[in-house]
C-alpha cells in the first residue's frame, strides 16, 4: 500500500478515451436507472428470514428521573421477543456513547457532558430520548407491547434555550457542568480588538439568531442488524454517510473487536450531515440482534426523526463590526451561545466552537478578531452536523453585518465589499484563525454575480413590483467556505478484471447526489474506456475503511484518490505489459484500454492482460492524500417581493456565481448548488424547531407543524454559473467541495433582500431586528409602526 501527498502542481494529462463520458461532461447519473425502475436497495427494502422488528419507547419528559421500569406485561404479549431496558444493557456491560472531548471550559477544566447511554438509565434529559426497546415478530406487536411498558418518572426542572440555561440558578443537566456550559473557546485578541473598536469611526452591532432546524431527509434513519452466532459476527445494513465510524462506535459500546461488525450501506435517501455519526438507536439494534439471535430491523418514523435525530444550527450571537471612516474593517467581535442539546457531542461542539470560526472573516481582509463561543447544554435533542455545519451560521453573521454596516455608514454595499475583499495577489492568505486559503478571486466572482443578476436593472423591477402593490428587495452575499473535513487521506482499491470490468472501491459514501457517477467519470478519464466498463463499489466496511462522506470531501478527497489509484493501476499494468512484450516499460504506452510498444505494431488489450495474470485480475490497493482543504466561494444574489397586507415573502429571482474549481459533472454540480440554495431559503423563510419554554415539549413534531420549502420555490427564476478559472491547488483534480455552498449563501442573501425591501420603504430602523425564519406573521408584525421581530 502506497501513501503520498499529491497536489494540483502534479502534471495532468488531457482526458483520454470516450470524452462524452469523462469529466466535464453532464453524464446522466448511473444511479438513476435502478431508482426510477423501483429496484433501488434502501435498508427497508431488505427483509431477512426470521427478522424481528424493534420499536422504541421514548421519554415524554424533557428532564426526569427514571425511578422504575416494569416490563412484565409487555414481555408476556404475543410475538414479543425481548423487552430491553437501560438496566439490562448496563448489566451486559454496554458502555456509554463517546461524548465531547478535547475541548476546555472557561476555567481551564475539561469539557463536560452527561453520559449518553443507548437507552436512558436513571435520568432522561430530552423529550424523545429512547428509554426502552421492544423486539417482536411484527411492528404492530412491538408497538402494542411498548405501550404496555410502565415507566415511573419523577419530573425534574428543565431548560430548553440558552438564555434560560445560563441564567443564575438554572437547573443543571450535569452536576459538573456549572452554568450548563459544556465547553468554550476564545480566538484572537480581546485587547487588540478593543483598541481597534476604540479608534473606529463606525461600530455596527447586531443580535443574530440562527434558529434550530431538522435535516428532513426523504429516507429516515433505518437499521437492520443480523447476528451470526456461528461466527459471532454482526452485519449491520443501514442508511448512513460514514459506515466505518458507525462500526467503530457500535464496537466500542458493545465491547466488540472491529472485525466482529460489518456495516453495509445500499441506497441512501439523503443525509445532509444528519447521518454522519452513530446514534443510540444503532447500538440498541445491534445489541438486540445479538440478544435474540435473529435479524432485527428498526425504521424511524417521521415523528421520531423530529424528536431524536441530530438537529442543526441553534445559536445566538452578539456581533460587532468596527470600521474606519472609509469603510475599511478594523475589527470583528463575536460572542456566541450555542445550544448543543442534552448531550454534547464532539461534532456538535466543534462545529460551533471551531469550524464556524474558521470562516467567520470569510472573503474579507480582517486580521483583528475577538471571538468567544460557548457550548450550552439544554433539555433538547443534541445538535450535530447539518448541511454547512457551522459555516452557514458564520457567513450569515458576517454578511448581515456587512449590509447593516453599509446602511449605517451610507457606503454602497457593493463598494463596501470591494473595499474589504482579500485580493488574488494576497494568496495564499492566512486568516486570523490560522486557516490558509490557497486560491480565490472574490471580486471577480462578485462582478460576475452582479452581471448575472442584472443588478443595475433592479430599480426598474422594483418600480414594476410597486405598481402591483408589492415591495421588492435585493440581497447579496459574497462568501467562502471550508471543505474537506480535514481528513485528507483516502484509500481506494482498483481491480481490472479479465471479463472487461474495472471495479473501483472507495470508502466515501453515496447519499443521493451522484457520487458514484462522478467517480466513474474520473476512472474513464484515466483508463479511457467506456463508462459501462467501470463499476463503482461503495459502502462496505469489509471492503475497506475510510472517513466516509462529510464536509464536502467526497470528490475533493475521494475523487482524487480514485485518480491516483487509477494512475497507479495503469503503471502496474504497464510493467506487466512490458514483460509480455519483452520490452522496456519506458517504451510501452497506454491509451484507451490498449498498450502498445513504440515503433512496433505490438498491442495488448488491458483486460486481456488481466486475463494473463494468475488471479485473472490486476489489483492495486492505493492510499493517497490531498495537501489541504478547499475554499470554494461564491456570490449569491436574491430578489424578493413582500406582500404588505399579509407579510408573505416570495423569492422571485435567485442568481449565483460559484467558484468550485474544476467541474467533473456540471449537471450534478448544478443540482447540488440549486438544491442547497433551496435548503438555505427554507431556513431563511420557513423552518424552525420550536420547544415550549414552559413544558419542554417540542411544538414542531411533524410536517403538520414544521414548514419546509416546497418545489414551487424553484418556480422563481434561478440562474447559476460555475467559475472554473481558479482551480484548487491542494488536490490533483483542481476541484473544490460543492455540496454545501448553496445552503451557505442562500440564508444571508434572502434575509438581506428582505432587509433591503424594508429600508427602501421607510423601515430602515427595523432591519437590524430581523430574525429568521421570516414567516408572514413575523414580517407583517415587523412592518407595523411599533413592532419589531
Amino acid at each position: 500500500m502506497n501513501t503520498e501527498v499529491t497536489s494540483a502542481a502534479s502534471s495532468l494529462s488531457a482526458p483520454s478515451g470516450p470524452l462524452r463520458f469523462g469529466s466535464g461532461q453532464a453524464v446522466r447519473r448511473l444511479e438513476d436507472e435502478s431508482l426510477l425502475a423501483g429496484t433501488g436497495r434502501y435498508t427497508d427494502d431488505v427483509t431477512l428470514p426470521g427478522q424481528g422488528y424493534l420499536v422504541f419507547l421514548r421519554s415524554p419528559y424533557p428532564h426526569a428521573l427514571i425511578k422504575s421500569v416494569d416490563t412484565a406485561a409487555a414481555s408476556a404479549m404475543p410475538g414479543v421477543l425481548r423487552v430491553i431496558t437501560g438496566a439490562e444493557m448496563a448489566e451486559a456491560g454496554v458502555k456509554p456513547m463517546a461524548g465531547v472531548a478535547g475541548f476546555k471550559r472557561g476555567d481551564g477544566s475539561d469539557c463536560v457532558s452527561p453520559p449518553r447511554y443507548a437507552l436512558a438509565r436513571e435520568r432522561a434529559r430530552f423529550v424523545g430520548e429512547p428509554v426502552v426497546a421492544v423486539v417482536a415478530d411484527s411492528v404492530q406487536q412491538a408497538r402494542d407491547a411498548a405501550e404496555a411498558v410502565m415507566v415511573d418518572y419523577e419530573d425534574l426542572p428543565m431548560v430548553v434555550d440558552v438564555q434560560s440555561a445560563t441564567a443564575e440558578g438554572a437547573p443543571l443537566l450535569d452536576d459538573a457542568a456549572t452554568g450548563n456550559i459544556s465547553a468554550e473557546m476564545r480566538h484572537g485578541s480581546a485587547e487588540a480588538t478593543a483598541a481597534a473598536f476604540a479608534k473606529a469611526s463606525h461600530v455596527v452591532t447586531l443580535d443574530i439568531a440562527n434558529q434550530r432546524v431538522v435535516a428532513l431527509t426523504i429516507e429516515p434513519r433505518s437499521v437492520l442488524a443480523d447476528f451470526d452466532a456461528a461466527t459471532d459476527r454482526t452485519t449491520i445494513r443501514m442508511s448512513t454517510q460514514m459506515p466505518s465510524g458507525v462500526r467503530d462506535t457500535v464496537c466500542a459500546c458493545l465491547g466488540l473487536a472491529k472485525e466482529k461488525v460489518r456495516v453495509v450501506v445500499g441506497d441512501v435517501g439523503g443525509g445532509f450531515g444528519m447521518k454522519t455519526s452513530a446514534y443510540p438507536e444503532d447500538v440498541v439494534v445491534a445489541y438486540a440482534s445479538r440478544a435474540v439471535k435473529r435479524p432485527v430491523k428498526w425504521v424511524s418514523e417521521r415523528s421520531e426523526e423530529f424528536l431524536s435525530s441530530a438537529h442543526g444550527r441553534d445559536i445566538e450571537t452578539q456581533a460587532e463590526l468596527a470600521l474606519a471612516a472609509d469603510g475599511k474593517i478594523l475589527g470583528l467581535r463575536i460572542k456566541t451561545l450555542a445550544n448543543v442539546g442534552a448531550y454534547a457531542t464532539g461534532t456538535g461542539v466543534a462545529i460551533q466552537l471551531l469550524i464556524g470560526p474558521w470562516v467567520q472573516t470569510s472573503v474579507y481582509d480582517i486580521q483583528t478578531i475577538d471571538f468567544h463561543f460557548k457550548a450550552v447544554l439544554t433539555n433538547t435533542a443534541p445538535t450535530g452536523a447539518y448541511r454547512g455545519a457551522g459555516r452557514p451560521e458564520a457567513i450569515f453573521t458576517i454578511e448581515r453585518l456587512m449590509d447593516e454596516a453599509a446602511r449605517q455608514t451610507g457606503i454602497d454595499r457593493v463598494a463596501l465589499r470591494r473595499r474589504n475583499f482579500i485580493h488574488p495577489d494576497q494568496m495564499p492568505y492566512k486568516n486570523p484563525m490560522g486557516q490558509t486559503y490557497d486560491t480565490g478571486q472574490f471580486e471577480s466572482v462578485m462582478n460576475q454575480g452582479l452581471a448575472l443578476a442584472d443588478w443595475d436593472g433592479f430599480e426598474a423591477r422594483a418600480a414594476a413590483s410597486a405598481k402591483e402593490g408589492k415591495q421588492r428587495g435585493l440581497g447579496i452575499a459574497t462568501f467562502l467556505e471550508w471543505t474537506g473535513g480535514n481528513v485528507f487521506e483516502e484509500r481506494v482499491t482498483v481491480s481490472v478484471h479479465a471479463d472487461g470490468v474495472i471495479e473501483v472501491f472507495s470508502a466515501v459514501n453515496a447519499m443521493g447526489q451522484g457520487i458514484a457517477t462522478s467517480l466513474a467519470q474520473l476512472a474513464v478519464d484515466a483508463f479511457g474506456v467506456p463508462i459501462e466498463k467501470v463499476r463503482i463499489v461503495l459502502g462496505d466496511t469489509d471492503r475497506g475503511d475510510g472517513f466516509g462522506s462529510a464536509g464536502s470531501r467526497s470528490l475533493f478527497t475521494g475523487g482524487s484518490a480514485v485518480r491516483v489509484g487509477a494512475e497507479r493501476t495503469i503503471d502496474k499494468a504497464r510493467d506487466l505489459a512490458a514483460k509480455e512484450f519483452e520490452a522496456a516499460a519506458a517504451d510501452v504506452t497506454y491509451a484507451n484500454g490498449v498498450f502498445t510498444v513504440a515503433g512496433t505494431d505490438l498491442k495488448l488489450d488491458l483486460f486481456a492482460l488481466a486475463g494473463k495474470q494468475p488471479e485473472r485480475e490486476i489489483f492495486v490497493d492505493s492510499t493517497s492524500a490531498v495537501a489541504g482543504p478547499t475554499w470554494p466561494n461564491g456570490c449569491h444574489i436574491c430578489e424578493i417581493e413582500i406582500d404588505p397586507p399579509t407579510g408573505d415573502v416570495t423569492v422571485v429571482a435567485y442568481s449565483s456565481v460559484n467558484d468550485v474549481g474544476r467541474v467533473i459533472n456540471p449537471m450534478i454540480v448544478r443540482g447540488q448548488l440549486d438544491g442547497g440554495a433551496v435548503q438555505g431559503i427554507g431556513q431563511a423563510l420557513y423552518e424552525q424547531v420550536v420547544y415550549d419554554r414552559e413544558t419542554g415539549q417540542p411544538v414542531t413534531g411533524s410536517l403538520m407543524d414544521y414548514v419546509a420549502p416546497r418545489a414551487d420555490v424553484i418556480e422563481s427564476m434561478f440562474k447559476m454559473e460555475m467559475d472554473e478559472s481558479t482551480p484548487c491547488k491542494n488536490n490533483p483534480l483542481g476541484v473544490k467541495g460543492v455540496g454545501e455552498l448553496g445552503t451557505i449563501g442562500a440564508t444571508p442573501a434572502v434575509v438581506n433582500a428582505v432587509a433591503d425591501a424594508f429600508a427602501r420603504n421607510g423601515l430602515g430602523s427595523k432591519t437590524a431586528h430581523l430574525q429568521m425564519p421570516l414567516s408572514p406573521s413575523r414580517v407583517w408584525h415587523a412592518m407595523q409602526e411599533t413592532s419589531t421581530v
